[in-house]
């Protein structure tokens, strides 16, 4: 059963590539090259917003974020004039999600990958997303630096979550999300987006729980086996700063999934109730 639904995922998968993208032949042709020399551009069908892309990861998650819309349909439908907060930016395929169409929203990418800040800044500027201000740093538990785990080679899943060996590390600078809050001085946040390989675990439960009243909206992707806790302990934290919190399990991962958290009491959870 479960191999069967591995399968229809994947071959769903490949009918929304074909139909979300103008240029689908390039997009599915990234998946059988390796090591380009420079980034391709894809466009997609009904919006027209376009993305440089490095390989077939770049292609897959703009394929969940942007075509499968992953954090809005197991998360929630973005808002006008909202202040939202994109940790784990990537190639900034959410950002513009959270961007484009809601001229009166800002938001705020960290990515702490130079080569992936690079393709963010590129995609911003592509699509003219003027309402989103990208930082080269990471969230984490403390302000800082750290070390980046670039051990696996592929830049969407470099991780700040885990211990890397010296050789197989790059130093980063990192914020710690209170000092995030302060520096760009929010009193608020609509949502809060994470997507850092196992480093949400760190980032949120050593926030203050003072950080907790001023979001509405958390929407993750959880990683478990990366480090000691796992998403029924995020579940269990989340419930105790107030949060009424979903999860969804990736339909191929099994240590992966999504969480979405709604704060009790925010206008957001009254329209849910």
């Amino acid at each position: 059963m479960k191999r069967i639904r591995k399968y229809s995922y994947y071959l769903a998968s490949i009918g929304r590539l074909v139909l979300g993208i103008r240029n689908w032949p390039l997009a599915i042709r990234l998946f059988f090259v390796a090591n380009l020399s420079r980034p391709s551009l894809i466009r997609l069908r009904k919006s027209g917003v376009q993305f440089r892309v490095r390989g077939p990861m770049d292609v897959w998650i703009v394929k969940e974020t942007y075509l499968d819309r992953f954090y809005e349909r197991y998360g929630t439908e973005i808002g006008d004039g909202w202040t939202v907060i994109d940790i784990g930016a990537g190639i900034g395929d959410f950002s513009l999600v959270a961007a484009l169409g809601h001229p009166t929203n800002k938001v705020y990418a960290f990515e702490p990958f130079p080569e992936s800040f690079s393709l963010l800044e590129s995609n911003l500027q592509l699509n003219q997303a003027t309402n989103v201000r990208a930082f080269p740093v990471a969230i984490a538990g403390r302000t800082g630096e750290l070390a980046l785990d670039i051990s696996s080679g592929e830049p969407l899943q470099f991780s700040t979550g885990k211990a890397a060996d010296q050789g197989a590390a790059l130093t980063v600078p990192c914020l710690s999300l209170e000092d995030a809050f302060e520096r760009l001085s929010l009193a608020h946040c609509n949502l809060l987006k994470l997507d850092c390989e196992g480093a949400e675990y760190d980032i949120l439960f050593k926030a203050p729980a003072s950080i907790f009243s001023k979001i509405d909206h958390i929407v993750m992707e959880y990683h478990d086996d990366v480090t000691p806790a796992n998403h029924r302990d995020m579940v269990e934290f989340l419930t105790a700063q107030g949060f009424k919190v979903r999860t969804k399990p990736n339909p191929v991962h099994a240590h992966l999934g999504f969480l979405h958290g709604v704060r009790a009491g925010s206008r957001e959870s009254a329209k849910a109730s």
